[in-house]
């Protein structure tokens, strides 16, 4: 309850607040990007209950001869580029928080299409809401592998306080005005988890 309370009274603040950029992005995006602004999504959230995350658009919708989207590297324009660096295209998932989606503090809500290639343990990553940032995306973000996030997410499953929290929430701040860990070594954003790999036994 007390996480819930804080929640809802600081993204309802932050709403307020950040409003003028909320708009101002949102121009931005219709210009360069046209229609929709919104980047509309259903995520797996608590216990891989589905939800509908918001965020602003980053890329655009080009396809090749075939009617297949452009790879992220094509698609992803200098605007959109600058939009996450900022971490500008999270701004929209304050809603969610306010309609109880989702959390400030919490492993990201990833693909569907991932639930069924998590093992037990990485699974435990939904027994609490998700949020719009987490433990993973202050020790490496997209810089690290999938593994090594879904142990962060786990560990801060199984660790969780009011108090890591707020570090956390700090430590976001930081690497916000850094720019750091935005997307994956030699990659536009952060390729896709195909499972993870299991080393044989001899």
């Amino acid at each position: 309850m007390i996480k819930r309370m804080f929640d809802l009274s600081t993204s309802s603040i932050g709403v307020a607040v950040v409003t003028p950029i909320i708009v101002g992005t949102a121009v931005v995006v219709k210009k360069k990007l046209g229609s929709p602004v919104l980047f509309k999504q259903v995520r797996p959230g608590l216990h891989g209950k589905p939800f509908e995350l918001y965020k602003f658009r980053t890329m655009t919708d080009k396809k090749d001869e075939n009617g297949e989207l452009l790879p992220d590297s094509v698609r992803l324009t200098e605007t959109g580029k600058f939009i996450r660096k900022y971490s500008l295209d999270e701004l929209p998932q304050l809603i969610n928080v306010v309609k109880g989606d989702i959390s400030l503090v919490g492993p990201r809500p990833l693909l569907k299409e991932y639930m069924d290639l998590y093992d037990e343990r990485q699974m435990k990553r939904h027994d609490v809401k998700p949020g719009i940032t987490g433990w993973a995306q202050v020790n490496g973000r997209n810089a690290i592998s999938w593994e090594e996030k879904f142990e962060l997410d786990v560990w801060y499953v199984e660790n969780q306080s009011f108090l890591l929290d707020m570090k956390i929430l700090y430590m976001t701040l930081m690497k916000v005005i850094k720019s750091e860990d935005i997307n994956q070594s030699g990659q536009a954003t952060m390729e896709k988890f195909t499972g993870s790999k299991k080393v044989e036994s001899l």
